[in-house]
């Protein structure tokens, strides 16, 4: 299909079908990113569909939403407003992030150069949001010391090796002709629930306190030090499940 054509089915026809034919959710992820995100974003990616834009149009899109929030973080002095607007500018991303692989599946499937466009903008996205965070909150903030300032530098490591570590497993594992996350299937509804501070929707959503910077930065780091202990703990899980690549299938399967 091309950009000036429209599907003749309706609109909802257009999300029953998207639902039906979802992928399951990567095993382990949380609740927002399934229950709430995913949803938002199938009702964009129909839309998106039925006017005739491109997976890469609607990545673009979510990059627009992302970075504004993200710029306006870093250089509006931190009141309730700003950051009920950047969780908004946020969240409307991350929603848009979603739909783009949706829309993908609508058009009979994705490219490389799609996939790679995705990831490389949520590569950015991760760094530049938390060094977002260190220059607002060295600018704006009255911390009892410059040693806090060290938070949003150590979550933007944990959260750029989490996002690089997630996607080479994925990559090793098909590489070796094994199942990545996305096709694991998902765990279990609590599981789910428990690892949600480390969902970046809810990230998003805790700066909606920017208003009381010091509650702001509390929380924050609060999630830092969750995300930190996820990492570390996963990094044990994923190293052993490498180790089990090298070993040859049939000694894997006993």
């Amino acid at each position: 299909m091309t950009t000036t054509e429209r599907p003749i089915e309706g609109y909802r026809a257009t999300v029953a079908r998207l639902a039906s034919a979802q992928k399951g959710a990567a095993k382990g992820a949380p609740a927002y990113s399934i229950y709430v995100n995913r949803k938002l974003g199938r009702f964009i990616a129909a839309a998106a569909y039925r006017a005739g834009l491109t997976p890469n149009a609607v990545t673009a899109v979510s990059a627009a939403f992302t970075f504004s929030g993200i710029i306006l973080l870093a250089t509006v002095p931190p009141v309730w407003w700003s950051g009920v607007l950047i969780w908004l500018l946020l969240a409307v991303g991350y929603a848009f992030d979603s739909a783009d692989g949706q829309v993908a599946r609508l058009r009979g499937g994705g490219s490389a150069a799609g996939e790679w466009l995705d990831h490389v903008v949520d590569a950015l996205k991760i760094s530049s949001l938390h060094i977002a965070v260190l220059i607002s909150a060295y600018r704006f903030f009255d911390l009892p010391s410059d040693a806090w300032l060290l938070v949003p530098i150590g979550y933007s490591i944990v959260a750029n090796v989490t996002f690089f570590a997630m996607i080479l497993n994925d990559q090793l594992k098909h590489v070796r002709g094994r199942k990545g996350t996305a096709e694991a299937g998902g765990g279990s509804r609590l599981r789910s629930f428990l690892v949600i501070p480390t969902d970046y929707g809810l990230l998003c959503f805790v700066f909606v306190l920017l208003g009381a910077p010091l509650v702001f930065f509390v929380v924050y780091g609060l999630l830092f030090l969750a995300n930190a202990g996820f990492l570390l703990l996963a990094a044990v899980k994923w190293f052993r499940d490498m180790v089990a690549l090298d070993a040859p299938e049939s000694e894997g399967a006993r």
